[in-house]
């Protein structure tokens, strides 16, 4: 019965250890009552007074029934194992009428399963010293241990523990003809741990949450930090819808004037326009427009005649053309702090041969130069 015994609760605590392993491992992690079993345990140190009781082999010839006691100290090191350094003592009635005595010295690795402030099933395992004293011997043998138990945390500095087992013991000199015994053994202890508990875990803080970029301009060039493919676009930049840099060029080419207009005076740029006018009037309704969709593009407006005349009368016609052209814009809702000039460039700069009608023509002109 004792070697049985003993084999059948090895094998026992090998699987059950093992699946204490796995259960640790694949428990799902999506709930706190998880997470508290599995990451988070009370370390001090505790002592845990016992009182039990035997079920001694029959090849011991004593009363089959015995009560022990003892006291153990030790720690969880893990949230499901905890050790302990312990002592015990037993006092057994032999069927001769003489006493056994048993004293224990030795350590014991408890696995546990399950919440941490549940009824926590686990497995036990120890080895010792059993120091025996008998009418006939006193001495030490080595004795080891197997079984399991429940354990309940009942405040946060104490918890109970009921296990029970079985307890093999190598004496061979108590009883010549004997060499080991084997007891079944049932035990309750009350844990008690030193000094405060633990402050408990700061709650986690939860991020802010992102801004919303759709909302933010951080380079400040009208496009928002969602759309703005080109962050960081230095200031006054021209940009285009996604924030990059865009270069605008406004041309009136097709903007021409008859010969020697607009007069002194003149306003209505229609009639100073080369025929047909309505083309020219296009050409600068898709200025006006352009200006309006880049609010924050700047325009010189300059003007240029032919070289027919003098200088002094050119300069002063090519000054009326870039006028005129002014005005255009801004009766047409361009705002005039948009607008550089107007400036008169007289015959400089000719786009067009001087030598010729269509030549001419062409530098007969105003020019909308974007500022960068």
């Amino acid at each position: 019965m004792k070697r049985k015994g003993l084999y059948f609760l090895i094998a026992l605590a090998l699987g059950g250890v093992g699946a204490v392993h796995a259960q640790d491992t694949t428990a799902p992690a999506d709930t706190a009552t998880t997470d508290m079993a599995t990451s988070t345990y009370d370390g001090r140190w505790y002592i845990a007074p016992t009182v039990g009781g035997y079920y001694n082999d029959t090849d011991r010839n004593t009363n089959s029934r015995q009560i022990y006691y003892g006291l153990g100290v030790g720690r969880f090191f893990s949230p499901n194992m905890s050790i302990d350094l312990f002592v015990d003592r037993t006092s057994r009635d032999n069927d001769f009428g003489g006493k056994w005595a048993n004293n224990s010295v030795g350590a014991a690795v408890r696995f546990y399963a399950g919440d941490w402030n549940a009824w926590r099933p686990y497995l036990l395992a120890g080895v010792m010293g059993s120091n025996h004293h008998s009418r006939g011997d006193s001495g030490w043998s080595p004795a080891a241990e197997l079984g399991g138990g429940v354990s309940k945390t009942i405040t946060d500095s104490s918890d109970i523990r009921i296990e029970g087992g079985y307890r093999y013991d190598w004496d061979n000199k108590t009883q010549p003809a004997e060499d080991g015994y084997g007891d079944w053994f049932l035990g309750f202890s009350i844990v008690s741990r030193f000094g405060a508990p633990a402050a408990a875990p700061a709650p986690a803080v939860a991020p802010p949450p992102p801004a919303d970029c759709s909302t933010m301009d951080a380079d400040g060039d009208g496009v928002n930090d969602c759309d703005d493919k080109c962050p960081g676009t230095a200031a006054g930049t021209i940009v285009g819808p996604d924030g990059c840099p865009q270069k605008v060029v406004i041309d009136l080419r097709g903007v021409n004037f008859k010969f020697d207009r607009p007069k002194k005076g003149e306003t209505d740029i229609s009639k100073s326009l080369a025929e047909p006018s309505a083309d020219s009037i296009a050409v600068l309704n898709q200025a006006v427009d352009t200006l309006q969709r880049y609010p924050q593009v700047h325009v010189t407006v300059a003007g240029y005649t032919d070289s027919k005349g003098t200088d002094v009368y050119n300069q002063s016609l090519s000054e009326r053309r870039a006028s005129i052209v002014y005005n255009f814009l801004t009766a047409h809702g361009i705002d005039a702090s948009r607008l550089e000039g107007p400036i008169g460039h007289g015959e400089n700069d000719p786009i067009g041969d001087n030598a010729t009608d269509s030549g001419r023509a062409q530098n007969r002109r105003t020019e909308l130069q974007v500022q960068q």
